[in-house]
């Protein structure tokens, strides 16, 4: 199919600052400028009272914790506390059924939030795990035509992780990781710069549920077959003693020992880190996937990303999981990652272009997207509509960034993943918002029952 996007109010383009109309063809972006007109077999988009965006990428999701949002015993819990109050209480109890009405709750809130690549942090795996599980997650990308890049979770022992030890939750021998990742990776994998599916390998905490043994095979697996690599670290102090007292060594040298420093490595968080642990990230190229909504509502800080981004990082963006975030909402990160080194560094710590780079071109990158996140001539045509023609952004001055600067709530009014609609005047494709709505209330009680 090809689109013309006509007489947008601005767009967020590096390559033409006064575009207001976007070509579309064959998946990607062919022409920018203004006055461009339509030809005989394009369908017209007119984006009157929008603005345009690329498609926000999302570095570090946990899709699963969609139907457990606001959980009584885990509001006001640290992390290691509620780790085993809402996640790991639940993980056992979710079935493919549920796993799937989750992934399209989750989906849902990140396209109409501005998003249009998830990077799932997918732990849902032990020792007799069905596949079902996994499926049902690239089945709810795949209907709602989000590109998705599945982070294969794993832990090879219970060790020091309090949510497992609490729910006697039986881990995967190395065995069974890698048997089930060439699986999934024959089965779902794509190679390419634009592509819908990738799959990452991703074991749940290096510090806590890892063995080092277990840790290089999964990552020389990884290099072997050029897969991203992920995890959590330094999300809470926990992080760095366990380290000294398991293994001897600081965290990230841990991690580096095992062969978990890269540019092909990102964690998630990254909350409690120096100068020293900041310069040895730098210094391999490893990413971060900063999730200041979670950080914030569990109590964990954070994280030094200014600092970081000086010393050569790239920052990326990431909602975490909806428990722990119960927004789910790119555009929410983004608004609170310009607002909260604000707080923290003054005024100028943040631009709003910046951190809009940050959740779009620069969580593309990280992911192996490279024709991805830019309005660019050459690039896939992965866009996002803003409608600011309303009365809460009718007083802003500065259009082109008033999504951001606002923040929730707001309207998307047309979306496109590789060149096809994801969402159609306002309407998510392929999902009816009442039957979704009914299976996840449905989803929740069976939870609460079980």
């Amino acid at each position: 199919m090809a689109y013309l996007i006509k007489n947008a109010q601005a767009v967020f383009s590096p390559t033409v600052a006064d575009a207001t109309d976007i070509r579309i063809s064959d998946g990607k972006i062919t022409e920018l400028g203004r006055d461009l007109a339509p030809g005989a077999d394009e369908t017209l988009i007119d984006a009157r009272g929008c603005v345009v965006w690329p498609g926000l990428v999302n570095t570090h999701h946990h899709l699963a914790q969609s139907i457990m949002k606001g959980v009584p015993g885990g509001l006001n819990q640290n992390l290691n506390d509620w780790l085993g109050s809402v996640p790991y209480r639940y993980w056992p109890k979710v079935t493919p059924e549920l796993m799937y009405h989750a992934a399209r709750l989750g989906l849902y809130e990140l396209l109409r939030s501005g998003g249009t690549t998830c990077a799932d942090h997918h732990y849902l795996y032990h020792a007799t795990t069905s596949p079902e599980l996994e499926d049902a997650v690239w089945r709810a990308a795949d209907e709602l035509g989000m590109r998705m890049v599945l982070c294969r979770g794993s832990a090879t022992s219970v060790g020091s992780h309090h949510g497992m030890l609490e729910h006697g939750i039986a881990p995967e021998t190395i065995e069974q990781i890698i048997e089930r990742l060439d699986a999934s990776r024959v089965r779902y994998h794509q190679d390419g710069g634009d592509v819908m599916r990738k799959l990452v390998v991703a074991p749940t905490s290096l510090i806590h549920s890892s063995d080092p043994d277990g840790l290089r095979e999964q990552a020389a697996y990884a290099r072997e077959f050029k897969l991203g690599m992920h995890s959590h670290l330094l999300e809470v102090d926990f992080d760095e003693v366990a380290s000294l007292q398991k293994y001897g060594k600081r965290a990230v040298d841990y991690a580096g020992d095992c062969g978990w420093l890269g540019d092909d490595v990102w964690f998630a968080h990254l909350v409690h880190c120096d100068d020293y642990i900041i310069d040895r990230l730098a210094s391999t190229g490893t990413g971060i996937a900063h999730c200041p909504t979670s950080n914030c509502r569990l109590g964990s800080g954070i994280a030094p990303a200014i600092k970081m981004e000086q010393a050569g990082m790239s920052i990326t963006l990431g909602v975490d999981g909806s428990a722990s975030a119960e927004s789910g909402s790119m555009l929410q990160e983004l608004n609170l990652a310009w607002l909260i080194h604000r707080a923290v560094h003054g005024p100028e710590a943040t631009t709003l272009e910046q951190v809009l780079t940050w959740g779009s071109r620069n969580g593309a990158k990280l992911l192996g997207l490279d024709d991805v996140g830019e309005i660019t001539v050459g690039m896939a045509a992965d866009l996002v509509l803003f409608d600011i023609n309303q009365p809460r952004f009718a007083g802003v001055h500065s259009p082109l960034t008033a999504p951001l600067m606002c923040g929730e709530p707001t309207s998307v009014k047309y979306s496109f993943i590789q060149g096809r609609p994801a969402v159609d005047n306002g309407n998510i494709c392929g999902l009816d918002e009442a039957e979704l709505t009914a299976r996840v209330q449905e989803s929740v009680a069976q939870l609460i029952r079980s």
